[in-house]
């Protein structure tokens, strides 16, 4: 008489003579990988270092007399952070928002910032045979922030660092 036990392994051993292989995936440590995200019409992507998460926007409280790319200030989990339209800071035009928007959540000395994106693509890797110039990605205010690019199935995308965005004056002084 088979134990149960004995049934469970028979079933596993079965189960994965049927298993079909997956790819194989080699991280180098030539390999760069981020979160990638829409602005307007250029994709980017930012380091797994620099997003702290990414989550729906939450309900936003105004602030007065502040620029008007900060949306007010946002709660989550109790803890209450600025949101920022990014779209606004760096472009001049306002983020169109929908049901299911996401932002952004980045780390900044003094809490948490959250940053409102046109469209999350999520995870994106990249060799360093990818590289290239930034082109029309640096373009703008984009280019303080946008330094290397790479090419993936025919599209570029510009790296956005947020490090860089946390520090510079005028986003750290939103008031007007």
């Amino acid at each position: 008489m088979r134990t149960p036990f004995d049934i469970l392994a028979d079933y596993e051993r079965r189960s994965l003579a049927h298993a079909v292989a997956l790819p194989e995936v080699h991280a180098g440590n030539d390999q760069w990988r981020g979160v990638a995200y829409r602005i307007g019409s250029r994709r980017l992507v930012s380091s797994f270092d620099e997003v702290v998460e990414i989550v729906r926007i939450p309900p936003i409280t105004p602030v007065p007399g502040a620029q008007s790319w900060l949306l007010g200030v946002g709660n989550l989990r109790g803890n209450l952070f600025p949101v920022i339209d990014l779209k606004q800071f760096l472009q001049g035009e306002r983020t169109v928002m929908h049901e299911g928007q996401r932002v952004l959540v980045m780390r900044q000395s003094g809490g948490d910032v959250a940053l409102t994106i046109d469209e999350l693509y999520g995870q994106r890797s990249f060799e360093a045979v990818q590289s290239t110039d930034p082109g029309a990605l640096s373009e703008g205010r984009f280019g303080h922030f946008v330094s290397q690019a790479f090419s993936s199935e025919g599209q570029a995308w510009g790296v956005f660092s947020l490090s860089l965005l946390a520090r510079t004056p005028e986003f750290r002084h939103a008031a007007q």
